[in-house]
């Protein structure tokens, strides 16, 4: 609704009342009051005039000073209005602030949540695995078999060698034997011919 001007209540008070009303109409009774007085006949009758106008003057000073007063309280509002609506800006800036901060809270738990999450998933995949005290003894139990199984395998290496060896020494002694079987039969069969040659030929 738009502000209403002075003439326009003016104007509405003169048409409910030709005279005017509230301090309009006294300011028009003290005129009236005041010819009155000026156009009196007798004594009694300007002095009633003159107590009218009095009175009319303690109502218009009355009025006046309550419009005052009712002018100084408006402004007083006016201004506690004014602190009020920067007392809500504040607040209501404070209150985005609070909601970011909020919002940026709400993140934060957001993420623990899901860092919580994760964490509780790989205490479970961990939990099916032995722990690191164990896993160390059964590596160390490990290296140490190993180590072992290495000296085993070297053992048999020397062994597989020294049976090479052997095997090749009887290989050689067979074959040489074998050699001499073969030159003993030789030498056999040149006696047997000898001696058969020397059976066949006449004596002289």
């Amino acid at each position: 609704m738009g502000a209403v001007t002075d003439d326009e209540v003016i104007r509405k008070r003169l048409l409910i009342d030709g005279d005017g009303a509230g301090d309009d109409r006294r300011i028009n009774l003290l005129v009236k009051s005041f010819i009155k007085w000026c156009h009196s006949g007798s004594q009694e009758e300007g002095y009633s005039q003159y107590q009218r106008m009095l009175s009319t003057l303690s109502q218009c000073e009355f009025s006046m000073g309550k419009t005052l007063l009712v002018y100084d309280m408006n402004l007083r509002e006016m201004e506690n209005y004014e602190k009020i609506y920067k007392e809500i800006e504040c607040s209501i800036a404070g209150a985005h602030e609070k909601i970011a901060e909020c919002k940026k809270q709400i993140l934060q738990a957001k993420r623990i949540r899901k860092n919580r999450q994760e964490y509780d998933a790989l205490a479970k995949v961990i939990q099916h695995h032995p722990d690191r005290h164990e896993t160390l003894k059964e590596l160390e139990a490990l290296g140490k078999e190993l180590e072992h199984l290495s000296h085993i395998k070297e053992s048999v290496e020397d062994k597989l060698e020294l049976r090479r060896k052997q095997f090749h020494v009887l290989l050689s002694t067979i074959h040489e034997l074998q050699q001499t079987l073969e030159n003993d039969e030789k030498l056999s069969e040149v006696e047997e011919a000898q001696e058969a040659s020397m059976e066949t030929d006449p004596k002289p």
